[in-house]
C-alpha cells in the first residue's frame, strides 16, 4: 500500500467515522525490513493495512495498536529482538521484546484517530451562530438541523430557538440516542418543557435545560462559551460518548507457547490444535517448532 493509498484510506475512514490507529515507523535498525516513514493502519477488528515490518513485527504492532485504540492514547512502541537494550517504559512510551525478530529494532509511533464529536444545532438564534463559530476550534464538527442534518451521529444536540418549537427537536434527539441534549431556555420555561414532554427518568437525565456552565454569561458569544465549556467537561471528565461507526468486537489475545509473545487472534494468526487445546503463534516458525516438540514428546 503506497503513501498516497494510505492517505486516501485515512480520508475514507475519517469520513465514515471509523476509529483506527495510524502506525508510523520512526526508526528502523538493520536488518529489519521496515524503513522510517513506512506506515500502516490498524482497524478495531485487528486488520492491518500497509507495512511496518515483517510478520513478527506486524504482530507486535497490531496488539499494541489495539490497546492504544482502547485507551485513546498515543504511544511510542519500541520492538526489540532481545531484552538487553535500555528503553524504560514511561507515559507515552512502551517496549515489547519480540525474540522472533531477525535482528535490529523498530520504533513505531501509534496514533489512535477517533471520530470527532458532532455538535448538532437547532435554531437560528445569535447563540446558535456563536456556537457554530466557536465549536470547530474546539475540535467539534458542526451540523445544522436547518440544513437537513440527522442527529443520529451527534455527540450533543443544542436547541436554541428563542421560544420556537423546542419539544419536537428534544424528542427527536432522544429517540436518536443522543447522550447530551441541551436547551437554551430559562429555568422556569425549561421545567415546563420537561413536564410537558413526559420523559422517563433515563431520558430526563440526558436533557439539560438552561444549558451551560455558570460563568455569568450575558452576550450570545459568552453563552456559547459557557455551553462549549460544559460540553468539553462532559467529554473529558465525564466520558460523554462520541458516536462512531457501528462497533466491532475487539479480537482476543493469546500467548505464544514457544516465544512467550502476546499475539492478537485473527484469521491469519498461525494456529494449531494439540490434544484438543487451541494454540496461537506469532509466526509459522514458532508453530512448526511447537508441533515438532509435541511430536517428539508423543513418540517417546
Amino acid at each position: 500500500m503506497t503513501t498516497t493509498t494510505i492517505a486516501s484510506r485515512i480520508d475514507e475512514l475519517t469520513a465514515s467515522r471509523v476509529p483506527f490507529v495510524q502506525a508510523t515507523v520512526v526508526r528502523a535498525q538493520e536488518p529489519t525490513s521496515a524503513h522510517p516513514g513506512d506506515r500502516a493502519i490498524v482497524l478495531a477488528d485487528g486488520t492491518l493495512e500497509g507495512f511496518v515490518g515483517g510478520h513478527c513485527a506486524a504482530g507486535s504492532v497490531r496488539t499494541a495498536a489495539l490497546r492504544a485504540l482502547g485507551s485513546g492514547e498515543s504511544v511510542l512502541l519500541r520492538v526489540l529482538p532481545g531484552g538487553d537494550d535500555v528503553f524504560p517504559e514511561s507515559p507515552g512510551a512502551s517496549i515489547v521484546v519480540n525474540p522472533c525478530l531477525s535482528g535490529g529494532a523498530l520504533e513505531i509511533y501509534l496514533e489512535p484517530l477517533l471520530p470527532a464529536p458532532v455538535l448538532h444545532l437547532v435554531g437560528t438564534s445569535p447563540t446558535t451562530e456563536a456556537l457554530a463559530t466557536l465549536a470547530p476550534g474546539l475540535g467539534f464538527v458542526v451540523e445544522r438541523a436547518a440544513e437537513g442534518a440527522d442527529p443520529a451521529v451527534a455527540t450533543a444536540v443544542i436547541v436554541s430557538s428563542h421560544g420556537g418549537d423546542e419539544g419536537e427537536p428534544v424528542r427527536t434527539a432522544l429517540d436518536a440516542g443522543v447522550g447530551f441534549v441541551g436547551v437554551v431556555i430559562s429555568r422556569t420555561r425549561g421545567q415546563a418543557l420537561l413536564d410537558g414532554l413526559g420523559l422517563t427518568e433515563a431520558e430526563a437525565a440526558r436533557v439539560h435545560t438552561h444549558v451551560g456552565l455558570d460563568i455569568g454569561a450575558r452576550t450570545a458569544p459568552e453563552v456559547a462559551l459557557s455551553i462549549m465549556a460544559e460540553l468539553v467537561r462532559r467529554l473529558r471528565v465525564e466520558g460523554l460518548a462520541v458516536a462512531a461507526a457501528p462497533a466491532v468486537v475487539r479480537p482476543s489475545e493469546a500467548v505464544d507457547p514457544v516465544c512467550g509473545m502476546t499475539v492478537t487472534i485473527g484469521p491469519d494468526t498461525p494456529h494449531a490444535t494439540v490434544d484438543g487445546v487451541d494454540h496461537w503463534f506469532c509466526n509459522p516458525g514458532c508453530r512448526d517448532r511447537y508441533l515438532a516438540d509435541q511430536a517428539r514428546e508423543h513418540a517417546s
